[in-house]
């Protein structure tokens, strides 16, 4: 029934994707974009009653747990995380320019899971280094940084490619870079936690903080991209596309830390 909903929830995302689309085609056609609004913010209410069963259905199996666990539930949590973090934005902005661009990314997320066979959806008994409270804390902060990193990313593509002109519906350049720097700035902090919240339950599960696993230096390669960001933003004066690249670039290096570490690097974190 939880992947049923988790696949519902990616229809939803792509549909809000289409709909967002015609609202920028339709320059911003006031009753497109609140149709694409409520049909993201309904994938997102699936998405959350997906986690909600799945957890009730691990009860029954007699080993409830956060379904955080595994690279199926990561990457629904992950598209949760992005589709929060835009609407949280959307509302706050006033804007829904951006969601052609960003809602995709939770499809996208939840797709890549639920179509490749050799990702299994099966809940399992967590294994003995996951049975933490820490696991919930870890794993929360680590992907709001994530979901502003994705929105971040998503806006900083659209400043590369928007070039100098009017852009149609499209915010002017200026815009973008700001609500980039914004995306970062919110999800930066997050990501410090989810270092730290890591380091602390490491020395819980395997008697140290730090032991430089591949996913360990990666996460911190990823926090000195984003800290160089906010810093040449702050001390140096950085604005446009230099700064547009290193988000990009930080992403890069966010999705290699989550998902290109466990299929290339062996290490501590394999399970994940």
């Amino acid at each position: 029934m939880n992947v049923t909903l988790f696949n519902a929830s990616m229809v939803a995302y792509f549909a809000a994707t289409v709909l967002y689309a015609l609202h920028l085609v339709a320059r911003q056609e006031r009753r497109l974009g609140v149709a694409a609004s409520a049909v993201c913010l309904a994938g997102l209410l699936i998405n959350t009653a997906a986690f909600a069963v799945r957890y009730l259905e691990s009860q029954k199996l007699g080993f409830a747990y956060m379904p955080l666990s595994n690279m199926y539930e990561s990457k629904v949590f992950f598209a949760w995380c992005i589709v929060a973090v835009y609407l949280i934005f959307e509302w706050r902005l006033g804007t829904r320019a951006l969601g052609a661009f960003v809602a995709p990314l939770g499809g996208l997320s939840i797709a890549i899971v639920s179509l490749n066979p050799r990702i299994s959806a099966e809940l399992q008994p967590l294994v003995p280094a996951l049975q933490s409270n820490w696991l919930t804390a870890h794993v929360v902060t680590c992907f709001l940084g994530y979901g502003a990193f994705a929105i971040a990313f998503a806006v900083s593509l659209v400043y590369v490619f928007r070039g100098d002109g009017t852009g149609g519906s499209v915010p002017p350049r200026k815009a973008l870079d700001d609500l980039s720097y914004r995306a970062i700035a919110f999800g930066f902090p997050f990501l410090t936690a989810g270092i730290l919240t890591g380091a602390i339950w490491a020395n819980y599960a395997w008697g140290t903080y730090w032991s430089w696993d591949p996913k360990e230096t990666w996460s911190l390669i990823t926090w000195f991209v984003y800290a160089a960001y906010l810093h040449a933003r702050f001390t140096a004066g950085w604005k446009g596309p230099r700064l547009a690249w290193l988000s990009i670039v930080g992403f890069g290096a966010t999705m290699f830390t989550y998902w290109g570490v466990n299929f290339v690097l062996s290490g501590l974190h394999s399970y994940g």
